[in-house]
């Protein structure tokens, strides 16, 4: 929602995973929230200490919303909930809908179709998202090598 949490992590998370398979030059990874909120903010603090207790930087990544055109832009526009999902699904233009889905349908190993927001919560929250955006992100880059990198 606002770009501060969940998104951010993935993110970075799936940047690291990108970096570690050597294909930084072929993918392009950005995060974006569906409200305003934080538009300009770094990733919330507990957020930047899970990451970086797991070995990942979360500190350059800067708060923003997202824009229809990130449909044109990007081959995966991925929602952390339904209600996201929904606002995105609005904001989608005609003949793109196929980019959107919800990013743990690439972690079919995880329980949960939704990515829960930790931001009420406490520190194990943050623990338990990293867990399952790790996930996706190793299904998200399986994904994209399949399609996208024969």
């Amino acid at each position: 929602m606002g770009n501060i949490c969940r998104s951010p992590t993935a993110e970075g998370v799936f940047r690291h995973v990108v970096v570690e398979h050597n294909l930084q030059d072929l993918i392009m990874t950005d995060s974006a929230g569906t409200h305003a909120y934080h538009v300009g903010e770094t990733p919330d603090r507990r957020a930047q200490a899970t990451a970086k207790n797991r070995g990942i930087d979360l500190s350059d990544i800067r708060a923003r919303r997202v824009k229809s055109s990130d449909f044109e832009k990007f081959d995966y526009v991925l929602a952390m909930d339904r209600d996201n999902y929904a606002i995105l699904e609005e904001l989608c233009p005609v003949g793109l809908d196929d980019r959107l889905s919800l990013f743990l349908d690439f972690a079919p190993s995880v329980k949960a179709s939704e990515v829960p927001d930790p931001y009420y919560g406490g520190a194990k929250g943050f623990e338990v998202v990293f867990d399952m955006v790790e996930q996706a992100s190793l299904g998200l880059l399986q994904d994209i090598k399949s399609k996208h990198l024969k």
